[in-house]
């Protein structure tokens, strides 16, 4: 089964960017679609984006965000650019063992531990 490890995270100021990594291991990587996900303090978890046979975006982070996948080295990546206070969260990355790119947190098998995300004002 494919473990995840995400990396990347940290505190950033608003306008800056930060590039979230989540490292698969296991094989079979390239047969799994990889969503990113995220939950910030007294809020439900929220899908944030993903990457199977096609990509989809959160409306909030729509034209901001890009998730990204490198299959050779089994990584998938979430590059955030003009990050915003209301993006502060933990992050986790997520697989599900097919590519249907879904926002439904509760299709995907394996989670990674997460990665703070801290967006000062």
């Amino acid at each position: 089964q494919v473990q995840l490890v995400e990396s990347g995270g940290g505190l950033v100021q608003a306008g800056g960017s930060l590039r979230l990594s989540c490292a698969a291991s296991g094989r079979s990587f390239s047969n799994y679609a990889m969503g990113w996900f995220r939950q910030a303090p007294g809020k439900e978890r929220e899908f944030v984006a993903v990457i199977g046979w096609n990509k989809y975006y959160a409306d909030s982070v729509k034209g901001r965000f890009t998730i990204s996948r490198d299959n050779a080295k089994n990584t998938v990546y979430l590059q955030m650019n003009s990050l915003k206070p209301e993006d502060t969260a933990v992050y986790s990355c997520a697989a599900r063992a097919d590519l249907m790119p879904d926002s439904d947190y509760n299709t995907y098998d394996v989670w990674g531990q997460g990665t703070q995300v801290t967006v000062s004002s």
